[in-house]
């Protein structure tokens, strides 16, 4: 097997690896993924940005993976590294371009020098249908649940992928360390879920805490931040315009009256990687 490269990109401490179908005309396989995100055996990272892949209409085809191997439908991080890393590669410019995932197709606009992304991210939904929900049809508002030694109010969200938010007096690392796998796993989320404890600052400023599908306890997430911040506005609780603050930084989201989605937030390069194909083929249990 070649030497596989690698780009490595952070969105606020949310790391991700890009894959370039030129360089490695194969996606990886789940236990290929497993070995390469591991952060002792491997690269290291909270997932993979398998692209550019043909799109429709002239977008840019994205797969997003897990670093447990499975296949997310979209991140908002990921997917402001993938707008930078196409950005530095010279394929795209200033000018708005979209980009196109499982969970649906989105507008990306790099500016500051690629420093700064804009997604627009599109329309949360709150109906059990969509996100799923196990259950009868209906917005999944205020509802219980139990995760281990605790009962939990929540808000259930769709942004093109599944979400669970919860509101906290205060979001802590401890609570979604703790709790952020059980609910993961609920068996009222039929396709696991993203986790968010959810704490008000004020009208214009949130906080969350995050537990990742597939990836565990992370630093930022873009859309965990717009499903986050949705609630927030369907329960009355924010602006239009609010601050999402997370462990790794402020990422600004705007909720249009129908519950659109715009992410706006920064990205950084970290680096190139050649990685060895002996990474692959080594035996260890993951």
């Amino acid at each position: 097997m070649n030497i596989l490269r690698f780009f490595k990109y952070h969105a606020l401490g949310n790391d991700y690896l890009v894959l370039d179908p030129a360089d490695s005309p194969c996606a990886p396989d789940p236990v290929q993924i497993r070995k390469i995100c591991h952060r002792h055996y491997g690269l290291g990272s909270d997932g993979i940005l398998y692209g550019p892949l043909p799109g429709t209409d002239g977008a840019f085809g994205l797969r997003i993976f897990n670093p447990d191997g499975s296949e997310a439908e979209k991140s908002g991080n990921g997917l402001r590294i993938f707008a930078r890393h196409l950005y530095e590669k010279k394929q795209v410019g200033e000018a708005p371009f979209r980009v196109h995932t499982p969970g649906g197709t989105v507008e990306c606009t790099v500016g500051g020098a690629g420093r700064l992304i804009r997604v627009e991210m599109g329309k949360v939904s709150f109906d059990s249908r969509e996100i799923p929900v196990a259950g009868p049809a209906r917005e999944v508002i205020h509802e219980r649940l139990t995760a281990l030694d605790r009962e939990f109010t929540f808000c259930a969200a769709t942004v093109g992928n599944p979400h669970c938010v919860i509101p906290v007096v205060q979001a802590t690392p401890a609570l979604a360390q703790k709790y952020g796998p059980a609910i993961e796993t609920n068996p009222a989320f039929p396709h696991r879920t993203n986790v968010q404890f959810l704490e008000i600052i004020d009208r214009k400023n949130i906080r969350i805490e995050i537990w990742e599908r597939g990836a565990g306890y992370t630093y930022a997430s873009g859309s965990s931040s717009s499903a986050a911040a949705a609630v927030a506005r369907r329960l009355d609780l924010c602006e239009p315009a609010v601050s999402v603050h997370m462990p790794g930084g402020v990422i600004s989201i705007g909720i249009a009256p129908d519950f659109s989605i715009t992410m706006t937030g920064p990205t950084t390069p970290v680096g190139e990687y050649a990685m060895h194909p002996e990474v692959l083929t080594q035996d260890v249990t993951l």
